[in-house]
C-alpha cells in the first residue's frame, strides 16, 4: 500500500501517524516545504522517501510531487494530510490522482460551514439559524428575528480565525468596515459549553474508536482576545454524544478518517433548539483534533491513536491496540506570555510529578492554544481542577 502524507513534519506531533504506517508495512511518502536536512530524525524515520517542495502553497509543485511517487511507486492508495489547512488540497489531488477518498465534491460539504448544515439536519441534529453577509439592511432583518448578540464567520475557514461576535447595530457597521474579502455568514447566537465527539471512523463509516473534550471557554474569545485556554478530555463519552456523533458521521458518508465534531451542549433554552443540556451542532471537522490533542486522548485513554489509525487504514479495524487500560481525565491548560504566574514549572512539576507534557507551543498555533502548555492526567474530576487552579494562579 502506498500512503502520501502531506506535510509530515507540522504540526510536530504528526510524525507520529507516518511512523505507525511505516510500522503496519505501508510505504509512507512524505510531501513537505522543510528542507530534508532541517526534518527531525523522528520525521525522517517514518518515512520510506521524502520529496521537498518549495512551498505547499504552490499546487503545481505539489501536483508534481504526488506524479513522481505515481511514477515511481505505482498506484497510489491513500493522500492525507489530516490538517484541516489542506484539506481541499488534498481532495484536489485525490480528484485529479483518481486516488480513492474524499474528492474535491465532497470536502466542500463538510469544510463549508453552510453545507454542514444540510447533512446536521439530516442526521437529526438541531442547527442555529443563519444567513449569508449579504449588507447591513439584510443583516438587520436577520437579527429581528434571532435578536444580538449574532455570530459572524468564514463560511469556509480553519478554527476560530476571523470569527466575531456582533452585539449592536454599531458593531455591525464596523464589521462591514473591515472589508469582507470572502463569503462570511451570520448565524444566531447560542449559549452553551462546547463539547467534540472525536474519534475514527472505518470505511463503513462506522465508528471504531472515539472520545469527548469539553470546552469551557469560548475558542472565539480566546483567539481574539489573547486568553488563556484550558479543556480537557473526558473518561468517558457520554450516551446522547456517542448517538448524536455516529449519527453524523453516516449522514456525511465519512470513510477512514480520523474526525472532530463539534457541539453546544445548551446552558440556556433556546427556543426551537433545545432545552438545557441538550446538545446542538456547531461544525464538522474531518480531521484529528487541532495541537497536541492525539497525545492528549492516548494518555486519557491508555490507547495510541496514532496506531488505530494506521490499522484502521490497512485492515479496517483495530488490530494493533490493545484497548482494556484504565481511562483517566486528561486536562490541557495554556498558559500566556503576557501574564505573571506565581508557579513556575519545577514548582507545579514537583507538586504534580505525573505531568505528561510541557512544552513551548509554535507560534502559529499559539493564537488558539497559548504560548506555553502543560498536560496532566487524573484519576479523579476533582484533582484535575486543583491541577488547573495551581497553573492559572497569578502573581
Amino acid at each position: 500500500m502506498n500512503f502520501i502524507f502531506i506535510s509530515p513534519a507540522f504540526p510536530k506531533n504528526y510524525y507520529n501517524f507516518c511512523d505507525r504506517l511505516k510500522r503496519n508495512k505501508i510505504n509512507v511518502l512524505g510531501i513537505g516545504d522543510t528542507p530534508y536536512n532541517e526534518l527531525d530524525d523522528k520525521v525522517k524515520n517514518s518515512l520510506n522517501e521524502y520529496y521537498r517542495v518549495n512551498s505547499l502553497e504552490n499546487y503545481d509543485e505539489v501536483y508534481r510531487a504526488v506524479a513522481y511517487f505515481a511514477f515511481r511507486y505505482g498506484k497510489i492508495d491513500v493522500l492525507e494530510s489530516n490538517n484541516e489547512y489542506w484539506l481541499r488540497q488534498d481532495a484536489r489531488l485525490r480528484t485529479d490522482f483518481n486516488i480513492p477518498g474524499a474528492k474535491l465534491d465532497d470536502v466542500v460539504s463538510f469544510t463549508s460551514k453552510s453545507n454542514m448544515k444540510e447533512f446536521y439536519i439530516k442526521a437529526g441534529v438541531p442547527v442555529a439559524r443563519y444567513k449569508f453577509c449579504t449588507n447591513i439592511e439584510e443583516d438587520l432583518k436577520f437579527i429581528e428575528t434571532v435578536g444580538y448578540p449574532v455570530i459572524v464567520k468564514p463560511n469556509v475557514g480553519v478554527g476560530a480565525q476571523a470569527t466575531y461576535r456582533v452585539n449592536s447595530k454599531e458593531e455591525l457597521v464596523a464589521f462591514y468596515n473591515k472589508g469582507i474579502q470572502v463569503p462570511y455568514i451570520m448565524e444566531e447566537y447560542i449559549e452553551g459549553n462546547i463539547i467534540s465527539f472525536d474519534g475514527i471512523c472505518d470505511s463503513h463509516s462506522n465508528v471504531v474508536f472515539c472520545d469527548n473534550e469539553v470546552f469551557p471557554p469560548s475558542i472565539m474569545d480566546i483567539v481574539n482576545e489573547n486568553l488563556e485556554v484550558s479543556y480537557y478530555v473526558n473518561k468517558e463519552v457520554p450516551n446522547d454524544l456517542y448517538d448524536i456523533g455516529s449519527r453524523v458521521i453516516k449522514a456525511f458518508n465519512i470513510k477512514s478518517r480520523y474526525f472532530h465534531l463539534e457541539f453546544f451542549k445548551l446552558t440556556k433554552a433556546k427556543p426551537g433548539l433545545g432545552k438545557i443540556g441538550d446538545i446542538v451542532a456547531l461544525e464538522v471537522n474531518m480531521r484529528p483534533p487541532g495541537g497536541y490533542a492525539p497525545d492528549m486522548i492516548n494518555f486519557a485513554h491508555s490507547v495510541d491513536t496514532y496506531q488505530i489509525y494506521a490499522d484502521v487504514i490497512l485492515y479496517d479495524k483495530i488490530v494493533n491496540v490493545d484497548m482494556n487500560h484504565p481511562k483517566y481525565y486528561c486536562i490541557y491548560f495554556g498558559r500566556r506570555d503576557r501574564l505573571k504566574y506565581k508557579y513556575s514549572y519545577d514548582e507545579i512539576k514537583k507538586a504534580y510529578p505525573f505531568i505528561q507534557m510541557h512544552e513551548r507551543m509554535s507560534d502559529v498555533l499559539s493564537g488558539a492554544m497559548g504560548n506555553e502548555f502543560y498536560i496532566a492526567r487524573f484519576e479523579f474530576y476533582e484533582d484535575m481542577l486543583k491541577f488547573q487552579e495551581m497553573v492559572s494562579e497569578k502573581e
